[in-house]
C-alpha cells in the first residue's frame, strides 16, 4: 500500500473525503450553535449516524459498521431470503386475483 498525498480542498484529488465534509457542512449549518460543545456533539451525532445508521449505495445498502464488522454476508443472506418470500407471496396474490377474474 502506498500513501499518496493530494492537493487539500480538491475535489479531483480529494473527491470523497470532500463530499463527506460537504454533507457534514450543509448539516451542521442548519442550526444555531451558542457553545462550542453544542458544535461537538452535532458533529459527534452527525458521525455517529452516517457510520452506524445510513445505509450507503456504494456499501451494497450497508451502514460502514456492518462492513467493518463482518455483518455484510448475514444482512446480505437475510435480505435474499426476504425477498424471495416476497416474490412468492405476490406470485401467490397475483395467481388468486386472477383466478377471481375468471
Amino acid at each position: 500500500m502506498k500513501q499518496i498525498h493530494g492537493k487539500p480542498m480538491h475535489p479531483q484529488t480529494q473527491s470523497k473525503i470532500e463530499r463527506y465534509h460537504r454533507t457534514m457542512k450543509n448539516v451542521v449549518k442548519l442550526n444555531h450553535f451558542y457553545h462550542p460543545e453544542e458544535l461537538i456533539q452535532a458533529l459527534n451525532e452527525f458521525v455517529e449516524n452516517d457510520n452506524n445508521n445510513r445505509y450507503h449505495e456504494a456499501l451494497n445498502n450497508l451502514t460502514p459498521a456492518d462492513v467493518y464488522f463482518g455483518r455484510s454476508d448475514k444482512i446480505l443472506k437475510q435480505r435474499a431470503i426476504i425477498k424471495q418470500k416476497t416474490i412468492a407471496k405476490r406470485r401467490q396474490l397475483y395467481n388468486q386475483q386472477k383466478i377471481l377474474i375468471l
